[in-house]
């Protein structure tokens, strides 16, 4: 007989988390809570992320394995490196835009989105205090592509991604990697696989090595700030 895995409630109070290596196996290691700012930036420096839709619990994860690229990783094809000279690159200048584009987009291919009303007020908070950061892409003076996530000092923690135009999202991305260089960062957390974003040179490993990895990066950047 299988043995059920009892998954703790976190107290509306109480900001610590269980033991990220205590997860299930698909990830999931607590629920409830809030949103609040101390407790996804305690989160994410934990190795943890919320994932849930709108309507349901709040859901936090930390995944075995995990998804992470090393700036100087990405590959840009010859087709990526033409169509990225026609897009300007911006950092921080429409952040909640971003944020919404990610939402439609899923939306418009009939998927469930995690980014709820309650998560971009979230993480516009974070933004605010300048934890939280967008990478657009521009064509034409508009919006066609871009990012979000945090940035912890050394590690950014990517959120989501959404392209309008032919590889929008992946110019984005090329600027993230750029700015992380200049910032001296360690590595993008890309949280859990995609045969996507392994194809632009992000790379497996596993949760423990991710964990050691994160904590390391964490205590030696000498840049905190993006």
């Amino acid at each position: 007989m299988a043995t059920k895995i009892l998954i703790p409630q976190l107290h509306p109070r109480d900001f610590t988390f269980p033991d990220p290596q205590d997860a299930s196996s698909e990830g999931l290691l607590a629920w409830g809570g809030d949103l609040k700012s101390e407790r996804l930036l305690r989160a994410y420096t934990k190795g943890i992320f919320p994932w849930f839709n709108e309507g349901d619990p709040i859901l936090w994860w930390s995944p075995d394995p995990r998804l992470i690229l090393f700036p100087s990783d990405i590959k840009i094809s010859k087709s990526l490196a033409k169509s990225m000279k026609n897009y300007e690159i911006r950092y921080d200048t429409c952040f909640e835009a971003v944020m919404r584009q990610c939402l439609l987009t899923r939306l418009e291919k009939g998927q469930k989105s995690w980014i709820s009303e309650d998560l971009i007020s979230a993480f516009c908070d974070l933004h605010e205090k300048g934890f939280a950061h967008s990478v657009e892409c521009f064509f034409d003076g508009q919006l066609v592509g871009g990012l979000y996530g945090l940035y912890l000092g050394g590690v950014f923690c990517g959120e989501s991604m959404f392209s309008t135009k032919s590889d929008a999202s992946k110019a984005a991305l090329v600027g993230l990697c750029e700015k992380m260089k200049d910032l001296g960062g360690d590595f993008i957390d890309c949280q859990l696989p995609t045969d996507h974003l392994q194809s632009l040179g992000a790379c497996v490993i596993s949760r423990e090595k991710f964990l050691g990895m994160l904590e390391n990066a964490l205590e030696n950047c000498t840049t905190k700030l993006w």
